[in-house]
């Protein structure tokens, strides 16, 4: 992937599109991503698999004993490649405004890290929220045309191989982000203000785990 700041690795769900009536329905119920479905080895259901060149990529269940239910949602780390970041898109929803919560694992790689993807519109265009252990921080993109540009971010106390949980708020042009029920920083950006998938994200030379995701979708605040 493309940077235009210093290189911060990045991590985490997606969702896709529902009628308006259906995400009307569904506003102020939080959806939790059932794992047990699909079957360990299989591919989490409800999920499309994308890496930054729009090619098809491969997440599987797991069992983990320290997960909630004991599975969790394994991307595998493979070698550094030129486009080095894959996405778990949720494709039962479509939102614009929307507060989702996962907690995730730094099992391994060269750059642990893991993220949340919001309002992507295409594997190279969305808002993302990555944490990383290695330079321990917690930092807001906006990724445009795959070349990520970093709106905010804080240093944060995460931890590799340790379960945390990372939730970000989206409100129109307001992101809000905790690490463990910690307020860490608010911004504001205006890049993306429309409807979109959410995704959990993490780089190919990572192998990063999740389990306990929510998304609840919030009201519209403002006309475009």
């Amino acid at each position: 992937m493309r940077r235009s700041s210093s290189r911060f690795a990045i991590g985490f769900v997606v969702l896709a599109a529902l009628a308006s009536a259906a995400t009307v329905a569904a506003l102020g119920a939080a959806t939790g991503i059932d794992l047990s479905s699909g079957g360990i080895g299989s591919p989490p259901p409800d999920f499309e698999f994308r890496r930054a060149d729009n090619r098809a990529d491969e997440w599987t269940v797991v069992a983990d004993p320290t997960a909630s239910g004991g599975l969790a949602i394994e991307r595998i780390g493979r070698e550094p490649s030129e486009d080095r970041h894959s996405l778990a898109i949720y494709m039962p929803l479509s939102l614009k405004n929307a507060d989702v919560s996962a907690s995730f694992n730094l099992v391994s790689g060269a750059f642990p890290n893991a993220g949340i993807a919001l309002r992507l519109a295409s594997p190279d265009d969305y808002l993302l929220v990555v944490a990383t252990s290695l330079e321990g921080r917690v930092d807001l993109f906006r990724v445009v045309d795959g070349n990520e540009e970093r709106i905010a971010g804080v240093e944060a106390d995460v931890m590799a191989d340790h379960w945390q949980l990372i939730r970000v708020v989206v409100e129109d042009d307001h992101i809000t982000v905790w690490l463990d029920h910690q307020l860490l920083f608010q911004a504001w950006d205006r890049t993306f203000l429309k409807d979109g998938r959410i995704a959990l994200w993490a780089e190919e030379d990572s192998t990063t785990r999740f389990h306990r995701i929510e998304i609840t979708a919030l009201p519209y605040t403002e006309h475009d």
